[in-house]
């Protein structure tokens, strides 16, 4: 009896299969990528918040400008003794009532633009602030150094698509001493306002309670009260990037800018050294209890 053969395309097929079973990959478990060194974790986490700090200080800073440019555009009084300068402006010369306007825009817009972005970078938006929390040891030196320029970039773009997009001149929001302020005097008075909200930032945000969740009303209120003291006088600046990004964008830099470096720094100097005394000394033991809720009162 001849022997039968299978045909050709059996034995293939029954060889393909079996080839293809044999090394059919493993589906249910695939290999894991390599977890990413810390050095690249931490990298990456830098340039988040830097992007997230980007962001919120070009929020506050375009709707602080902004705002201010319309209040200086409509007020209808002048505040007596008013110069007008040199294609600068003064930042004290409009009355009262253009203060507690421009003061409030710009306290308002950081509420903002820290409590819709904190959780990314922290809500810095300041290198005055930048600096308290890192001579406070909340803010790693490096993140800081990253913050900086950062903060100086965002400033000057919205201070120019408010010059491309808002008519008005740029520079009347330069900040500018008032008539009779002088040099010494602006510094000092850009050091204790900007002492006042650096505190705030460390007690409130940094320093975490049961209120920290609320904190970027209380910076911005605090923005706003040192604001209402500071704008006649010395423009209110408080933010070396404040006063930066208006410069750089109307090409106008008055003689004593300088201060609003070296004031706003001092300022976070000295909130940051009280907040290491208050520390080292354990304030919570001097008025105990201001985080209790009722029932720890009654179980005490």
């Amino acid at each position: 009896m001849p022997k039968q053969t299978l045909p050709l395309h059996a034995n293939g097929a029954h060889r393909n299969s079996t080839h293809y079973h044999h090394h059919h990959p493993n589906t249910r478990n695939p290999p894991r990528s390599p977890a990413p060194s810390p050095a690249r974790r931490a990298l990456k986490n830098h340039l988040v918040a830097a992007s997230g700090e980007f962001v919120g200080t070009f929020l506050f800073l375009f709707f602080g400008f902004a705002t201010h440019l319309m209040a200086v555009a409509q007020a209808g009084e002048v505040a007596l003794g008013t110069t007008t300068g040199d294609g600068g402006g003064t930042a004290g010369g409009k009355s009262a009532q253009t203060v507690v306007v421009v003061a409030l825009g710009y306290g308002m817009s950081l509420l903002v633009a820290v409590w819709a972005l904190y959780r990314i970078s922290g809500g810095l938006f300041n290198p005055a602030v930048t600096l308290g929390l890192c001579l406070a040891g909340q803010l790693p030196w490096a993140r800081g150094l990253i913050f900086l320029p950062t903060q100086l970039l965002a400033g000057m773009v919205a201070a120019a698509l408010v010059q491309c997009m808002f008519p008005g001149d740029i520079r009347t929001l330069n900040t500018t001493l008032s008539p009779g302020t002088t040099v010494a005097q602006g510094v000092f008075i850009e050091m204790f306002l900007t002492a006042e909200l650096v505190f705030a930032v460390l007690m409130l945000a940094a320093e975490k309670s049961k209120d920290t969740f609320i904190a970027p009303v209380g910076i911005g209120l605090a923005l706003f009260v040192a604001e209402l003291a500071g704008v006649y006088y010395t423009g209110g600046s408080l933010n070396p990037t404040r006063s930066f990004g208006p410069a750089v964008a109307g090409t106008w830099f008055p003689g004593y800018h300088w201060i609003y470096w070296v004031g706003p720094f001092l300022g976070a100097i000295v909130s940051a050294g009280y907040y290491h005394f208050v520390k080292y000394f354990n304030y919570e033991e001097a008025n105990p209890g201001q985080d209790a809720s009722n029932e720890d009162f009654v179980a005490d």
